[in-house]
């Protein structure tokens, strides 16, 4: 054996690997809480390498703060145990009756690691409230944004530029699709404070909310806690083709309480807003009733239920469903579960799942199962097979 192959199929590399799983769980559950179970997911499990750095919060960090500690992230370790796994077949399983189970534990392994890529890769979360007796037919990310330019100018519908935040960088210009406009970011903050100034300020906005309502915002550090948002805030510059048309402050705290801001171009308009990130289905979900039960005489709840009425473009496609805790709606490739509610129990708030490989972890768990059983079942009735003689 080529002491390549010989040392990618090696049992002491997937102890070493296992072991190492272990130390990045361990420090990236000291890490969720400062950061939030969202950026350290990000941190050390969607990542090749990663860096702990001495917690500001401990003990002794004034002569500790210096400390960094290397790991290898959740993609690297998960990459290598693969790679180890299928060595480890091509060079010494050979395919019989007798290894049949532990083929299929094999394979459910792969199936399994396989599936947690494609959860990262392509799985998308998002929220989307609806007030008891009103419909939403879209859905919000509370963890990006994007910049849209939205046209309004057709009776029918509306023309949505979209342009991630990931792509403001300040200098950076970029072309507006189907339209002659570029956009310049001047300045990008994560997190902002957003209000009204007292008395003149020096802002580089020139139109907009920011200009007639004396609007300024000062970046803030960036919070990781599940019950704070960030306030995402930029001063975007808009070129036409000859020119600057002004420079706007957006933000996604200014949205349909305060009047559009419209960027304007001879005849034609746009109204420029910086969001939360929104997907657009082709059916509406409207919420028939929401009920919020408690255990009686106490204030904790018991359960939470909404009674929904899909409707879709396609009517032969429209569903009712209930939805409560632990009982979803999987409708379009989409998994609604109720996740909280608002306004004094008049708003049920759905977190909306897109994940294509969602089964795929349910075939692995099946998989090692069967393959366990295989196995240990050829050995019991070798066994008993082996006492009657």
């Amino acid at each position: 054996m080529a002491p390549f192959f010989k040392f990618f199929a090696s049992l002491r590399l997937t102890v070493v690997l296992l072991a190492l799983s272990l130390v990045l769980v361990f420090f990236g559950t000291l890490d969720q809480v400062e950061y939030g179970i969202w950026h350290t997911q990000e941190k050390y499990f969607e990542s090749f390498i990663v860096v702990w750095a001495y917690p500001q919060a401990w003990p002794a960090y004034d002569a500790l703060f210096w400390f960094r500690l290397p790991l290898p992230g959740g993609y690297l370790l998960g990459g290598l145990l693969l790679a180890n796994l299928l060595t480890a077949h091509f060079t010494r399983f050979k395919l019989s009756w007798k290894k049949s189970g532990i083929f299929l534990v094999h394979f459910g392994l792969i199936l399994l690691l396989v599936s947690e890529l494609l959860t990262d890769l392509l799985a998308v979360e998002s929220q989307m409230p609806v007030d008891e007796g009103g419909t939403a037919n879209y859905s919000q990310s509370y963890h990006d944004n994007e910049l849209v330019l939205i046209d309004r100018s057709h009776p029918e519908y509306d023309r949505v530029h979209a342009i991630p935040s990931d792509l403001l960088e300040p200098g950076r210009e970029i072309a507006v699709p189907d339209s002659p406009l570029r956009i310049r970011t001047v300045q990008y903050f994560p997190n902002s404070q957003v209000g009204r100034a007292e008395g003149p300020v020096d802002s580089p906005a020139t139109e907009g909310t920011a200009v007639t309502m004396n609007i300024v915002a000062t970046p803030k550090r960036v919070t990781y806690a599940e019950d704070q948002l960030n306030t995402a805030t930029a001063f975007v510059e808009v070129i036409g083709p000859e020119g600057t048309l002004g420079t706007w402050l957006v933000s996604n705290v200014i949205d349909e309480r305060f009047p559009p801001q419209l960027v304007r171009l001879g005849e034609q308009s746009w109204e420029i807003a910086l969001r939360f990130t929104r997907h657009y289905y082709p059916f509406e979900v409207e919420l028939v009733d929401f009920k919020h039960d408690k255990y009686p005489g106490t204030d904790i709840p018991f359960n939470f239920s909404s009674e929904v009425m899909v409707r879709h473009q396609d009517p032969t496609k429209n569903q009712k469903a209930l939805i409560y805790m632990n009982h979803p709606l999987r409708y379009e490739g989409l998994t609604f579960y109720q996740a909280s509610f608002a306004n004094q129990d008049t708003t049920s708030i759905f977190q909306i799942v897109r994940n294509p490989g969602w089964l795929l972890p349910y075939f692995s768990v099946l998989l090692m199962g069967l393959g366990l059983c295989v196995q240990f079942g050829m050995h019991f009735f070798k066994f008993l097979s082996k006492s009657h003689d």
